[in-house]
């Protein structure tokens, strides 16, 4: 073979190489959360077998918002863990995974897979991603365009907890970013999202663990079942606005926690995953 076919074709494996690399999903790895250590809560014994479905958790940095921080509390690298990406974490994704695992069909890790959108293309790997505490966040202009990317290619994101009109407007610009010719609107009740599995027009305000007494957290009275369109009317982003869902799978398992809001909690993020996949 002459040099520089040889050459040639070592680059075309090369590139075919690391085409194929960098959609293999990241191994699982395990981290810190605000609230749990690792090992904190056990490891399932089926943990390395692979699925058809994973609770995708997305990791990113905190934002001028970000009320840990503010308190010189959790302020250390955010792609380490232990910081505002990992509120309920692991304890409230592998409850709902659990979940799905239960009451549908569908093949669900027994634990999360959490997802920095600055690692190559990770992020498509998953067809449905969740966050927490977006009203607090603070994601870069990069990585705002990767979501975006993300999203318009078939991918569904689901934000949660976020409370009150200062975080709504957070949040509300970070969506800006993303998608700056789309707006958010509250989805109606006779959308597919609230009817796949479970037919949930009787929706009500999910209140966190901490704000049980008050029964809403800051000003966030109202709950809003809000959303992103894409061009065909398919949701891209479902968002729980005054709500916290990742609350209800953390401490569905705690009587001290009200069954209701666990309950309508787990249908309405199976709703989401199963949207997701066939929407």
């Amino acid at each position: 073979m002459k040099p520089l076919l040889l050459i040639a074709s070592l680059a075309f494996i090369g590139c075919l190489y690391a085409a194929v690399q960098r959609n293999v999903p990241l191994p699982f790895r395990q981290y810190d959360g605000v609230e749990y250590s690792v090992g904190e809560i056990p490891l399932p014994a089926d943990a390395d077998v692979k699925s058809e479905w994973t609770f995708a958790r997305l990791m990113y940095p905190g934002g001028d918002n970000d009320g840990y921080c503010r308190n010189g509390r959790f302020c250390g690298d955010w792609r380490l863990g232990r910081t505002l990406w990992t509120q309920d974490f692991p304890r409230a994704d592998r409850h709902f995974s659990l979940a799905v695992r239960r009451l549908t069909r569908v093949d669900a890790r027994s634990v999360e897979q959490c997802v920095n959108l600055d690692a190559g293309d990770e992020v498509y790997n998953y067809p449905w991603l969740y966050a927490v505490q977006v009203g607090e966040w603070g994601i870069t202009n990069a990585q705002a365009a990767k979501l975006r990317d993300y999203l318009l290619r078939g991918g569904f994101f689901m934000a949660d907890d976020l409370h009150g009109t200062v975080e709504w407007a957070v949040f509300q610009e970070s969506m800006q970013r993303v998608f700056p010719d789309r707006p958010i609107i509250d989805i109606p009740d006779s959308d597919a999202i609230f009817h796949t599995v479970y037919d949930l027009d009787d929706r009500y305000q999910v209140v966190g663990h901490e704000h049980l007494r008050e029964g809403h957290k800051l000003d966030g009275y109202v709950a809003h079942w809000r959303g992103i369109y894409d061009d065909k009317g398919r949701i891209m982003v479902a968002i729980s606005a005054n709500s916290d869902l990742g609350d209800s799978w953390e401490w569905a398992d705690d009587p001290s926690y009200p069954e209701k809001f666990s309950a309508l909690g787990m249908r309405l993020g199976i709703n989401y995953i199963v949207y997701a996949m066939t929407h």
